[in-house]
């Protein structure tokens, strides 16, 4: 098959699922896994749309081969937030929050890997560690005025949210 057929059949297929056909899609993409191999963005694709229909423990191994032929990007980065995702509702919260934070970190200006990975330390009771990244990302990226206006303040707590602070003693601050 050649590589132009392969795209069709596969934008085909992505279409279906985002028409809310998420069982013809994943038929069509079973299918062309079957007749054309392997391909990262395929793979990738299916793995989207076994999450679409609730089927997250399938999901799983698709993510992870996705990402193992060199997913290319913008793709790379919403793979790892899907398979990062999964793990997390999946109750693998470790795992979840490590790919997470390596997401985090490979794509900085992807708030939305720091707000999935907050959820996994939500889960692994890592309240302080969550909190502190989410009033961090409502503090640098929020447009609401008022949030705006609080911006230092929201920055400066984000990490203190347990410190008390005895306002007798200037030191402390």
């Amino acid at each position: 098959m050649d590589t132009e057929n392969r795209t069709t059949g596969l934008e085909q297929a992505v279409r279906l699922r985002r028409e809310g056909r998420g069982e013809e899609a994943r038929t069509m993409m079973l299918e062309l896994l079957e007749r054309q191999g392997e391909s990262a963005m395929l793979l990738y694709e299916l793995a989207s749309t076994h999450d679409n229909l609730g089927l997250e423990r399938a999901a799983v191994p698709y993510y992870e081969r996705s990402l193992e032929l060199g997913l290319g990007e913008p793709d790379r980065a919403e793979a790892l937030l899907g398979l990062g995702s999964t793990y997390r509702v999946l109750g693998e919260y470790e795992r979840a929050a490590e790919i997470l934070r390596a997401a985090a970190a490979e794509y900085p200006e992807r708030a939305e890997l720091r707000v999935f990975q907050a959820m996994a330390l939500h889960n692994l009771g890592r309240h302080a560690e969550a909190m502190n990244l989410l009033l961090t990302e409502i503090a640098d990226h929020s447009s609401h005025e008022g949030v705006q206006s609080y911006h230092r303040a929201i920055r400066y707590y984000a990490d203190k949210l347990d410190r008390v602070w005895d306002r007798d003693d200037p030191a402390e601050d």
